[in-house]
């Protein structure tokens, strides 16, 4: 089933990625080496691109509507032109207000969710824009769980510890609340929680991400995932220029 821009939320499920507009010197800075500043944020780029196609074909086989949640105000300008046509746009910046205990990312994430859910979607997904290669099944796997009836919410683990999707039908702000982000702990932190407020997490398949030099180094050599053509073109302008990629 094929979809355009987002229009009838009613039956969809939203799936935002947390975008950061690609710019030299503040985009996958932990990439930085084997890259340059210059070529993470081209990588960076190519991510947005690949994540939002991703989530664009994931819509011909369920009912998905994309979004990029960005930050700070103005970025939008920045990530617009990286966008997969159809994405809409919508502030995270964690600048609403939020219960205790919910600090530093988790409240972009929080907020995310509940700006998703308020258009009117019954669910809705906050992913990770350094997935590119992530199975598009899983995304469709993610809208079908939280679509059926019942209360319940998706999470999709990394290697890393870390989780590169979380789903939800209402926006828990439990599941934000005292996390240490960027650490490997936040998945397990997360299970824990929802434990806490009973609420049905079901684990979709682990994937990874590409957040550090190892994860590209991987990335450069796997072909397991989806195809991430945008990414697959920037990494092979970087082989053909130097052997950063595979240092």
């Amino acid at each position: 089933m094929a979809r355009g821009a987002n229009s009838g939320t009613a039956a969809t499920c939203a799936i935002g990625v947390m975008a950061k507009a690609p710019q030299s010197g503040r985009s996958k800075t932990r990439l930085c080496p084997p890259l340059t500043p210059d070529q993470a944020a081209t990588l960076s780029a190519a991510f947005l691109r690949d994540t939002t196609g991703n989530i664009r074909e994931a819509a011909r086989s369920a009912p998905i509507a994309a979004y990029a949640a960005f930050a700070p105000p103005g970025a939008e300008t920045m990530i617009a032109p990286h966008l997969a046509p159809g994405t809409e746009l919508l502030l995270a910046d964690g600048s609403r207000p939020v219960p205790g205990g919910v600090e530093g990312f988790g409240r972009c994430l929080l907020q995310a969710l509940e700006a998703m859910l308020d258009r009117g979607h019954p669910a809705a997904c906050v992913l990770s824009s350094d997935v590119p290669t992530l199975p598009t099944r899983l995304l469709v796997e993610a809208a079908r769980i939280l679509l059926a009836p019942g209360e319940r919410g998706v999470l999709g683990a990394c290697d890393d510890g870390g989780y590169y999707i979380l789903g939800l039908k209402r926006a828990h702000a439990r599941l934000f609340a005292d996390i240490a982000w960027s650490t490997d702990t936040v998945a397990a932190a997360t299970r824990a929680r929802a434990r806490d407020i009973a609420l049905d997490l079901v684990a979709l398949e682990p994937w990874y991400d590409v957040d550090d030099a190892a994860a590209l180094a991987r990335l450069a050599t796997e072909t397991a995932g989806s195809a991430a053509p945008a990414t697959r073109a920037v990494l092979a302008r970087l082989a053909r220029g130097s052997e950063a990629v595979s240092a």
